[in-house]
């Protein structure tokens, strides 16, 4: 269902979801496979100082407190990133999670900008103990500066066995070509010429006897292949894309390991009660001659935003 937009397609998944579960009788009980909240992950269990377990989380009260703990580190340790947790960005959070956690794990994120793609993708990496990586893009940022960025990253994790999230928006690629690496890095984890013979030769050095320790062949086809597999295990990609517009959609098409080499996470709209989460944040800072007015305030924002996409939808039609 992840890979369906509409809201009429995910409505038709689920109706033949429900057929599927009648043929399995009494175990196909629909209440109890679609229980909600179903959320599995592995840093809840990790953030509470035991082992890195993948469960069910015991209740949303009880993630939103790890993970508001998690940010408070974040703003602490790292930069100060003012979000509201709602369920959905909780949802959010774990997902990029789960993506990212796995050997050759990446994650396309899709969403309208503002939609917190970027912020969700840095508190999962902080969650996991990834180290993020960014290229800041200038007019004069070319395909020479994105492949010393590469060969860092590749340093890193394939020598030093540093995991990172490289986080990389649409914005950000001021060049088509950018994506020829970013396909090659997602489909196959190696980019041709990336590294000239001498400085691959002593890459490989590095990881020599670790290599050989781990049952490696001290001959540089192995080595090679090891030093690989160690990248792709500790490289991940968070790319964020906006669906407005053609360019994700020609991307998408010349760029094929955009879309098949990721797990893809979609940003839709924010239901009315993130929107009540979000604005009761902000009117808490303002005086109000009573809570019941600050509350209507809150709801009469939510009913703008929402009733923009409904005036969108007719604007369209």
């Amino acid at each position: 269902m992840d890979r369906l937009i509409f809201e009429e397609d995910r409505a038709q998944f689920m109706v033949y979801m429900n057929n599927a579960l009648k043929e399995f009788g009494e175990l196909g009980k629909a209440e109890a496979v679609f229980e909600e909240p179903l959320i599995y992950t592995s840093y809840v269990s990790a953030c509470e100082g035991h082992e890195a377990s993948y469960l069910p989380i015991k209740g949303m009260d009880h993630l939103k407190e790890i993970l508001e703990a998690k940010l408070e580190e974040y703003n602490e340790a790292v930069a100060s990133m003012n979000l509201v947790l709602f369920n959905q960005a909780m949802e959010h959070v774990s997902r990029i999670a789960r993506i990212v956690c796995l050997p050759v794990g990446s994650a396309l994120l899709v969403g309208v900008g503002g939609s917190g793609k970027q912020s969700l993708a840095k508190l999962s990496a902080f969650i996991l103990g990834y180290e993020v990586m960014r290229i800041v893009v200038t007019t004069s940022y070319n395909m020479n500066d994105l492949k010393a960025d590469i060969q860092n990253m590749f340093s890193k994790a394939g020598c030093l066995g540093t995991e990172i999230l490289f986080i990389l928006t649409d914005g950000q690629i001021t060049n088509d070509k950018f994506l020829v690496y970013i396909n090659d890095l997602l489909s196959s984890g190696w980019i041709p010429e990336l590294f000239a013979k001498d400085e691959l030769d002593e890459k490989i050095g590095k990881i020599r006897n670790e290599a050989k320790s781990a049952g490696y062949q001290d001959v540089p086809d192995e080595l090679f292949e090891y030093f690989l597999d160690k990248v792709r295990k500790n490289l991940h990609l968070s790319l964020c894309f906006s669906p407005v517009g053609d360019a994700f959609r020609f991307r998408a098409r010349m760029f094929p390991g955009v879309i098949n080499c990721t797990s893809i996470d979609w940003f839709h709209e924010w239901p009315l009660d993130a929107l009540l989460d979000v604005s009761s944040r902000f009117l808490n800072e303002v005086e109000f001659p009573s809570q019941e007015m600050r509350d209507a305030v809150g709801a009469h924002m939510s009913y703008v935003h929402l009733s923009i996409g409904d005036a969108n939808k007719d604007f369209l039609a």
